[in-house]
């Protein structure tokens, strides 16, 4: 059985960081694409960031490139998003995901999806 279970949300002010840890399990980890995904209340669920299973190549959405880094442990088969510089407009519920490759994760073709953790930024 493939889980995926998020962690590190919280709620914290503009400005500050968190780091999101995803743990993966029941799956082959280095044969997926990874990424977060983030939900806001009332709106529908975006595309945030990916990384490609073999060269780790890192690909974000506009609005959190230079904030944010997304990386992977193989050895420990746990999947991080890094963020810095918060803003409240980053308030959302985030997801990570698996899918074969990074276009497909890009374009919300996912295999398989974690259950979410809540980032709340405050102004």
């Amino acid at each position: 059985q493939v889980q995926l279970v998020e962690s590190g949300g919280g709620l914290v002010q503009a400005g500050d960081s968190l780091r999101l840890s995803c743990a993966a399990s029941g799956l082959s980890f280095s044969r997926y694409a990874l990424g977060w995904f983030r939900q806001a209340p009332g709106k529908e669920r975006e595309f945030v960031a990916v990384i490609s299973r073999n060269l780790n190549i890192a690909y974000y959405e506009d609005s959190v490139k230079g904030r944010f880094t997304i990386s992977r442990d193989s050895a420990k088969n746990t999947l991080y998003l890094q963020m810095n510089s918060l803003k409240p407009e980053d308030t959302a519920v985030y997801f990570c995901a698996a899918g074969d490759v990074s276009a497909s994760v890009r374009n919300s073709k996912i295999d398989y999806w974690g259950q979410g953790t809540q980032v709340t930024v405050s102004s």
